[in-house]
This record gives C-alpha cells, structure tokens and sequence, in this order.
C-alpha cells in the first residue's frame, strides 16, 4: 500500500516514512501543500497523511481541493492543534480521520489499518477474468490465486489501477520500482514475461503497445 505523507517536519517525516516502511508499506514525503495536492491526484495513493500547518497552502486547504477534485483517497489530518473546533473544522473539510501531535505511532498505526479497512477506494479491481485483492494483496484468476512476487502483484495492481490504459515504462519503473531514471535494464520486460507465464491463457490481458508501455485489457483484441 501506498502512503503519501505531507509534513514540513522533516524529522518528522522521516521518522513516520521509516516506520510506515517497516510495516510493509511504501511511502513518499511531501513538504508543501502545492506538491501535495499535484501528487495527489496522481491516483496512486490509498492514504494520505496530512499535516495542517504547511509552509504555503495549510492542509485544509489541499484537503478541500482534494475532496472538490473528486478524490476519494482516505486523509489522515495530523495536526498540533487538539481543540474540538478544529478537529470538527478538519472533519468536515474533508479529513477521515484526526490525530493531534504528538502521538504515540501504535496509534498513528492502528489509525491507517481502520482507515485501509473501511475505505472503498482499497477494495477488489475487476478486471474480466482476473481480480486484484488490495487489501489482501493477492491477485485471483478466475476464482484461482496467483503465485505472485511482491514486485509482480505492486506491476500487476498498477497496471489494473489503469486498465485499458497505457502504463509508459518510465511511469512503472518510477512508481514500482522506485527509479527516477531508466537504468537502461530489461527489468520491466523481464517481470512482464514473469507475469504472462503465470497469467497462462490469459497472458494476452497484458498488452504491449510498442515504444510506450505496457497496458492491462479486460477483453483481448479482434
């Protein structure tokens, strides 16, 4: 699962963003409102941790923007401010949930586990024959699991996050990967063909669309 973190703390940050990695997750730190609300719509977070101090729009603010954007990602405001005003304020923008500074992070822990738990946006992709289990990080075929890696079910997810859409390799090497750079590998083709020998008869749902990338289809091509 994927965690957007927004705190200008850089202490903090860090110190949240090694914690959450730990546990399993992937996690990417943003200092400003502005960053945060771009990287945001990406689409390619299940939470968001949000503080509400930020050094040039406040977290309510990109909250705000996030939800009239249509976002339904999960937010997780984590503020010093502790009044009930607030907490209310911050609810009612938008936030699903609050948690004031400082806190104990088996709390900030069992916070994100309720949240993944009953956001709907972390729930089974459907794509024709084949399920993507977010919550359980498992992909089923036809009823049948997949005997994935943890690299294969991250490629396969974020191909079923787009489906019908073309994934430009420099966009999976940077989100699955974790590259800001093509290293000039095969890495991509490599675990493509990994996931095609284990779809079978269904290798045709991964398409490569040459010079661009690769896309996930429902229904294979006339």
């Amino acid at each position: 699962m994927k965690v957007l973190i927004v705190e200008d703390d850089t202490r903090v940050a860090k110190f949240v963003a090694r914690v959450l990695t730990e546990e399993g997750y992937v996690a990417d730190v943003c200092a400003n409102g502005a960053d945060a609300t771009q990287q945001a719509q990406s689409g390619m977070y299940d939470l968001i941790l949000l503080d509400w101090m930020l050094p040039d729009v406040d977290g309510l603010s990109v909250c705000r923007t996030l939800r009239r954007a249509g976002l339904a990602t999960p937010i997780l405001m984590l503020t010093a401010r502790g009044e009930l005003r607030e907490r209310v304020l911050g609810l009612e923008t938008g936030a699903d949930d609050y948690l004031v500074k400082p806190f104990e992070i088996e709390e900030l822990l069992a916070r994100i586990r309720a949240l993944v738990r009953r956001s709907s946006a972390f729930s089974k992709l459907a794509c024709g024959d084949l399920e993507v289990d977010r919550m359980n990080r498992r992909a089923l075929l036809r009823g049948a699991a997949l005997d994935l890696t943890g690299r294969e079910y991250t490629l396969l997810l974020h191909l079923a996050l787009r489906i019908d859409r073309v994934a430009p390799k420099s966009e999976l090497l940077a989100h699955v990967w974790e590259m800001k750079f093509d290293p000039g590998t095969n890495i991509v083709e490599v675990h493509v063909s990994r996931l095609r020998d284990k779809l079978g008869d269904h290798a045709w749902m991964i398409e490569t669309v040459r010079g661009v990338g690769y896309r996930l289809r429902a229904e294979r091509a006339p």
